[in-house]
């Protein structure tokens, strides 16, 4: 196995970063608007929208992704172990996110059965598509800085993928739906499935599989789960990628509910109207502030991740991601202190947030990719998809509760969809603390832990160094 041989072409990181772009637009719709989507459009109250998230959520993080993993990690054919499941997955999950956005004439209870229903068989085939997908980053290239090159290409993906749907999916649906948000959630889903399918099938065609398990390898899921309990590192990096998720969740599903209910919408329309002429046509001011705020959010946020990877290999992967992660949330919390006409400065604090943040959003699963690369090392053992499907479980565990907490606050603070006269004081102080204070303490907490995380700078230079000498 020669170092030339672990080089990737431009086109194989952009084929390998549509994968996640596809992925992304199912995710980040579930991220933003699936609370919203089941209190404001479907019409369930937030108690039930609460078990539904929370239960099928946990349910598809603890049993779908580790059972894919050991799938995936003993699946043998002559496209390799990971790409055949992108394949395999791309049109059923195009069609099954459709369904699970869409919203048929059930009474209340047959309402609650297809959420059911429908969420289950998402969460499943994401979890076939999504888990095989992250770990051919693992196979894709043994070259540590090939990696973090590639993870920058397929996080401007993830970031493009966040910006069709943070800035211009809310405007979309009113347009779709001439204000029936119902049927045009459903109108640009169909539109999102297509795209996202044909996406899935140029990474299968443009991706190879590099970093192969010697032949003699073989090894139980015992063995490979017991491995997993002696890797400080992966235990580590679980529960943070847990944390943050439960903060992406919480935040990015209460921003809707920020604009509709808290930023003064006069203030919106004076601070942008001097560029409405350069936007495209938004049906509200709502949608035009919401889609700004992200927006600028994003295009901002690119900028960090293009950084990324210069500074990841000058200073290692855990000082940066810690050093972001930290700073991002400083400007989290200073949401809580804006009043309702600070339309300008929340603009540019999410800026800020998205900048720092955005430095850190690629390494987070390169690091997992050499967690991969810590268990071949210490066990002698690779298995790629295991420590990946551990990190869905977090993943998927992170934007269950994420989710589940948004709506079980919001039924706390007693809010009212759909009202028409507004929400009360406490309501509203709610979901100010939703966009600031709650979302930063996980990420607080993860920053701690990573405190803990023993493979800096030099280790990832040592196992790298050993496992090429051990292969060849």
């Amino acid at each position: 196995m020669s170092q030339e041989s672990q080089k990737l072409s431009v086109l194989e990181k952009i084929g390998y970063s549509l994968g996640d772009l596809a992925a992304n637009l199912v995710f980040q719709t579930l991220v933003t608007y699936l609370a919203y989507f089941y209190t404001d459009i479907y019409g369930l109250k937030t108690e039930d929208a609460t078990l539904v998230t929370l239960f099928v959520g946990l349910f598809a993080a603890f049993v779908f992704n580790p059972v894919m993993g050991a799938i995936a990690d003993r699946t043998s054919t002559r496209w390799g172990k990971f790409r055949p499941w992108i394949l395999w997955t791309a049109i059923p999950l195009g069609v099954t996110a459709l369904l699970a956005f869409s919203t048929p004439d059930f009474s209340y209870s047959g309402k609650i059965t297809y959420a059911v229903i429908t969420y289950s068989l998402l969460l499943l085939l994401y979890a076939a598509n999504n888990l095989p997908y992250s770990a051919l980053s693992g196979v894709i290239t043994s070259d540590m800085g090939e990696r973090n090159s590639m993870s920058a290409y397929r996080f401007i993906a993830v970031m493009f993928s966040q910006f069709f749907v943070q800035v211009f999916m809310y405007n979309l649906i009113l347009k779709a739906g001439n204000g029936d948000k119902a049927i045009g959630i459903e109108k640009v889903m169909t539109v999102l499935a297509i795209v996202g399918t044909i996406m899935l099938l140029i990474t299968f065609l443009t991706t190879k599989e590099r970093v192969v398990p010697k032949a003699e390898q073989k090894s139980s899921l015992g063995e490979d789960l017991k491995d997993l309990s002696k890797n400080i590192p992966w235990i580590i990096m679980l529960t943070v990628t847990t944390l943050i998720f439960i903060t992406l969740a919480m935040k990015g599903g209460s921003y809707v509910y920020y604009f509709e209910n808290y930023v003064d919408k006069a203030q919106i329309a004076a601070i942008l109207d001097p560029i409405k002429p350069y936007l495209p046509t938004f049906e509200n001011d709502t949608s035009l502030g919401l889609g700004v705020f992200n927006g600028g959010g994003i295009l901002i946020g690119l900028i960090g991740i293009w950084w990324s990877k210069t500074l990841a290999d000058k200073y290692g992967k855990k000082v940066v991601f810690m050093s972001s992660l930290f700073v991002s949330t400083l400007f989290i919390i200073a949401f809580y202190f804006f009043p309702p006409q600070s339309v300008g400065t929340m603009f540019l604090m999410q800026m800020l947030h998205m900048f720092f943040y955005g430095i850190g959003t690629p390494i987070l699963w390169t690091m997992i990719a050499d967690v991969a690369d810590y268990s071949e090392w210490k066990n002698n053992r690779r298995a790629t998809a295991i420590i990946f499907a551990a990190m869905m479980i977090g993943l998927k565990g992170g934007l269950s509760i994420g989710s589940a907490l948004l709506t079980k606050i919001l039924n706390i603070f007693n809010y009212q969809p759909g009202s028409t006269t507004g929400q009360t004081a406490d309501t509203v102080n709610g979901i100010k603390m939703l966009v600031s204070i709650f979302p930063a303490i996980p990420f607080l907490i993860a920053v701690g832990l990573l405190f803990f995380y023993e493979i800096n700078k030099d280790m990832e230079g040592k196992i790298q160094s050993e496992l090429e000498k051990r292969r060849n």
